[in-house]
């Protein structure tokens, strides 16, 4: 019979996992004991899982595929959105600039035509020597305040006939032309740029009708047969 040791209380006995085999350890037919293989047991679900874990990925770049696609469209729109802005504001801002201009021009043209028959009583003036002392200060610096404001003046004697530019008021006929020409400015024209504010009152002549133009050739065969003329009535030069 056996006494209990008191302070002490017997523990249920718990199952140990087996111990590897010691190196050098050896089984029943002396071959070398090799560790359990595991791999067996996990590579099984693995393998099952990796067609679908591949079909997973292959849905995950097509959906990023996709979703660049629309960014590079969008943008792509966006971009013509914005080039097409670009050149209406161009457009918008040299359209602007044009109106701006003509109507600056055609404001000063406006002021300039109301001077125009000061000017004509200048030249008048001038023309009769009449334009002297303190009128004569005054209308200089006009005619130099009116030239900075872009006025000019057209219209010279000599110069051929431009329906455009010219306002015949007197009509003839002279041998002298050989084709319509202002042989009297009766009123000067002025020109803003390319605008006419007042075109030139003229006189024009015309070839006479049925006038032949003399040509080099014709006048000196002219010349040459008036030289002749005296001595065929002297009856040739004198004998010696």
């Amino acid at each position: 019979m056996t006494e209990e040791t008191p302070g002490f209380e017997q523990k249920p006995d718990v199952p140990t996992e087996p111990a590897a085999p010691a190196q050098g350890q050896h089984d029943l037919n002396g071959q070398p004991e090799q560790p359990a293989d595991t791999s067996a047991q996990t590579s099984g679900p693995a393998e099952e899982a990796g067609p679908e874990e591949q079909a997973g990925d292959a849905g995950a770049v097509a959906a990023l595929t996709a979703q660049l696609d629309q960014a590079r469209s969008a943008l792509n729109e966006r971009t013509q959105d914005l080039q097409r802005l670009q050149a209406e504001f161009s457009n918008y801002r040299r359209r602007v600039e044009r109106d701006r201009a003509a109507v600056k021009e055609i404001a000063v043209a406006n002021v300039l035509a109301e001077l125009l028959p000061v000017l004509d009583d200048i030249g008048r003036a001038r023309d009769h020597g009449e334009l002297v002392g303190g009128f004569k200060s005054v209308a200089e610096s006009l005619e130099t305040v009116v030239a900075k404001m872009g006025l000019q003046q057209f219209g010279k004697e000599g110069e051929p006939f431009d329906p455009t530019v010219h306002e015949a008021l007197m009509h003839s006929y002279s041998p002298d032309v050989t084709e319509t020409t202002c042989v009297q400015i009766l009123q000067p024209g002025y020109r803003i740029g390319e605008r006419t504010i007042r075109p030139a009152r003229v006189g024009v002549a015309e070839p006479q009708p049925g006038a032949q133009p003399s040509s080099p050739s014709s006048t000196t065969a002219e010349a040459q047969q008036a030289e002749a003329a005296p001595d065929e009535e002297s009856g040739g030069p004198e004998q010696g």
